[in-house]
């Protein structure tokens, strides 16, 4: 199969930059948005053709990072995958199988064909660490370094990253010992040309057991789907403030048409929730961010699968759910000005920021070249104007809905000024200010 191949990812790195290791950048230096969907199950419930339908949606919509995992949660080392074949003979991490391989391999290719990196999981946490779920647990500190090995070499050359866990904690020396060792072996395998994070459960991050890790190129939490207007900001800002400095991200928010709380009797999240905890993630200092969908990470299909987690429409139908394209406009509004600039910035409003559902989040440049606040729910903000440059503030309502910027009007940078977003209810806006001499394009445009 033919393959364009995908610029190597790094971390940001310039000592000079007042950003520096904040952000994921290419080989030359261009930064890299991570936007990424969930399909935990896309190896192993999935064929080929399913795939492809799949992947060529999901870029479209603008996505850049696929998750998906190796050995996967849904019995993945004993229920065959679409093709027939298990991913390992006898569940030996060092006795994988090349037919099941060959289909990740074309998968993985299928990615870089339409400019999709693959989130890597090399196995679902219960392998390591059973908690709940299937397992069993088969990883020992020295198979796991094999099985690292082995993948590295099997994807060097190919747009992957490495994501370690998969939903389970570090709870013993034994359980840190098996991932060290796979991290190890990833390095050693693909000659360290990978980025690697890893996916905790819900409530924590990496950086609790792995901050330190030389290996961890940048911290990953998880959020969740415990309750509405769940405060992930504070999860980054968390992250955000750690030394030595990564970039950090929320890989498992709320996941759209889920259950909140995993009970139908709370309601579901929707494609407002998915958009809150984006913005809210994004303007606390997350570098990037991770959509999911209940009924696509699973890759559900009625009358082939038992349902996980009320899952109650196809993986197909749910490509069109309305939160995936909105996070194309989200990935928009970021490129759509110098995202290297980017830090979090509370100080920015005068207002109260406020609390649970009404929490207003507000990020600028470092140069005060342009400010994004996001604003949940239709209420009043004061914003200081003089945290930007230049002499005057050209202001913007963008719609996270739609994608479209309003151009608001022109003031002095001076003082403070309050702007009213129109709607009710769960009716969310961005507020973009700009240094008027930088004449940047409408917000979510890129000249």
């Amino acid at each position: 199969m033919e393959s364009r191949r995908l610029p190597r990812l790094k971390v940001f790195d310039d000592p000079n930059h007042p950003n520096n290791r904040r952000y994921i950048v290419t080989e030359t230096g261009e930064p890299f948005f991570y936007l990424g969907d969930t399909a935990w199950e896309l190896f192993h419930r999935l064929t080929r053709d399913e795939a492809e339908l799949y992947l060529k949606d999901r870029a479209a919509k603008g996505f850049t990072v696929i998750q998906a995992v190796v050995l996967a949660e849904l019995d993945g080392l004993n229920t065959p995958n679409a093709e027939g074949h298990k991913p390992l003979h006898n569940n030996d991490p060092t006795q994988p199988n090349e037919a099941y391989f060959e289909l990740v391999d074309w998968v993985v290719n299928k990615a870089e064909e339409l400019g999709l990196y693959i989130g890597m999981l090399p196995t679902w946490g219960d392998k390591v660490n059973k908690k709940w779920g299937v397992g069993p647990e088969i990883f020992t500190p020295e198979n796991a370094r094999v099985y690292g090995e082995f993948l590295g070499r099997r994807y060097r050359g190919k747009p992957i990253i490495w994501i370690l866990g998969g939903d389970r904690p570090i709870e013993s020396e034994r359980h840190l010992q098996i991932w060290m060792a796979m991290a190890e072996g990833l390095r050693k395998g693909d000659d360290g040309e990978h980025l690697i994070t890893y996916h905790p459960m819900g409530g924590q991050s990496s950086s609790q057991w792995l901050h330190n890790e030389p290996w961890l190129d940048f911290n990953m939490c998880q959020s969740g789907h415990g309750a509405r207007h769940f405060a992930n900001y504070a999860m980054i800002e968390r992250d955000y403030n750690l030394k030595p400095t990564k970039p950090c991200m929320d890989g498992e928010p709320r996941y759209e048409d889920m259950p909140v709380g995993f009970d139908p009797q709370k309601g579901w999240f929707n494609d407002y929730d998915v958009r809150q905890a984006a913005y809210w993630a994004l303007l606390a200092g997350a570098h990037g961010h991770t959509y999911g969908c209940n009924n696509i990470w699973q890759m559900y299909m009625p009358g082939k699968h038992n349902p996980v987690l009320h899952a109650r429409r196809s993986w197909k139908e749910s490509l069109q759910l309305p939160g995936a394209t909105q996070m194309s406009h989200v990935k928009a509004l970021m490129l759509s000005r110098p995202m290297l600039l980017r830090v979090p910035d509370q100080t920015l409003l005068a207002s109260d920021p406020g609390k649970g559902a009404e929490h207003v989040r507000a990020a600028r440049a470092v140069d005060g070249s342009y400010a994004f606040v996001y604003i949940p729910v239709p209420k009043p903000v004061t914003v200081r104007l003089d945290k930007l440059s230049g002499r005057e503030v050209r202001a913007w309502w963008y719609d996270p809905r739609t994608g479209q910027a309003e151009l608001i009007g022109e003031f002095k940078r001076e003082g403070e000024r309050t702007f009213t977003p129109s709607g009710t209810g769960e009716t969310d806006w961005v507020l973009v200010l700009d240094d008027a001499s930088k004449d940047f394009p409408p917000p979510g445009k890129v000249k």
